[in-house]
């Protein structure tokens, strides 16, 4: 097992347990680019210089320390180590604040999962009490830890549907989640957006399309495309191959009426199991629906500075 990213004690009131945080997730990219000079096609090297970037003294690493601008060009040092030694309790200790239900944590909030483990076979019996209290109850603890250099407010929940029997639902999951402060104000980007009568006829519709096109959602049917065109590129330039060539998209300034274009496309639309006594229903909604409805277009730091060396 790789090393944890983090490990400390869970503490809920007087039950407390060690456990240990695992990142859930990793690049899987393969692609990767150095800066090269145009020129020469020499790789460039970055150095620190303090002072001028073009003459002045190149700073090793070690001498490198986080500066604070307290005043206009005056600065404090703060040493790694002085850091390090912070007087935070979350840094080993996740003391959890409340419970909420699954359902109250929005999406926007969530930023990367982590597994959650017991550290150690004599923290799997508390581990295991809470995360089945947890999942019966379908609740999440909140708690902080600190870690990355920041204070992060984290979720602790287990997967509702996971069996004991299954490698996967013995565990636990972590969120770190996002400030309230973090998220910006929706309303200055969708006050704009005009009140619109909605058309019962062209609802019922969009509602049979979205329910032909359901289905249980399957993420490893979903691949980074752009990883594969960018590998066929260097593949093609690496053989001295033609450049594949970007596909034309579809251009269509066809003007069509929003009530033609649902029937078109519930029609051509995959049928789930449960839509034969829907589309039924549908069928005199399509036959007595209006031609009327909107008319939609298809989319035609100053003091070190780094200096690159070719």
């Amino acid at each position: 097992m790789p090393r944890p990213f983090w490990s400390g004690q869970i503490q809920i009131s007087l039950v407390s347990f060690g456990i240990q945080l695992f990142p859930a997730v990793e690049a899987r990219s393969e692609i990767r680019f150095h800066q090269l000079s145009r020129k020469t096609g020499e790789r460039i090297h970055h150095q620190k210089v303090a002072g001028d970037p073009a003459d002045g003294d190149v700073i090793e690493k070690d001498d490198i320390v986080k500066g604070y601008e307290y005043r206009k060009g005056e600065y404090i040092t703060i040493e790694p180590s002085e850091i390090e030694h912070l007087r935070i309790p979350s840094r080993h200790t996740l003391v959890v604040s409340q419970f909420v239900a699954l359902d109250d944590l929005n999406p926007e909030l969530f930023e990367k999962p982590y597994f959650v483990v017991p550290d150690g076979e004599n923290q799997t019996e508390p581990f295991t009490v809470i995360r089945k209290a947890l999942q019966s109850t379908q609740k999440a603890a909140i708690g902080k830890i600190a870690f990355g250099g920041r204070e992060h407010l984290v979720a602790i929940a287990a997967t509702p549907e996971a069996k004991d029997n299954t490698a996967a639902g013995r565990g636990m999951m972590a969120y770190t989640l996002r400030y309230a402060e973090e998220l910006r104000d929706p309303a200055e980007y969708f006050s704009e957006i005009k009140k619109t009568t909605v058309d019962a006829d062209q609802l019922s519709l969009a509602k049979e399309l979205i329910q032909r096109k359901a289905s249980k959602f399957a993420p490893e049917k979903f691949h980074d495309e752009y990883e594969s065109a960018l590998r066929e590129l260097v593949e093609a330039k690496v053989n001295h191959a033609p450049l594949p060539k970007e596909k034309a998209a579809p251009r269509s300034g066809k003007v069509i009426n929003l009530m033609d274009a649902l029937r078109k496309s519930v029609k051509s639309g995959p049928l789930d199991e449960e839509a034969p006594a829907r589309r039924r229903s549908i069928k005199k909604t399509a036959k007595a629906a209006s031609k009327k409805g909107p008319i939609l277009v298809k989319p035609t730091s100053k003091s070190v500075r780094s200096r690159k060396i070719a």
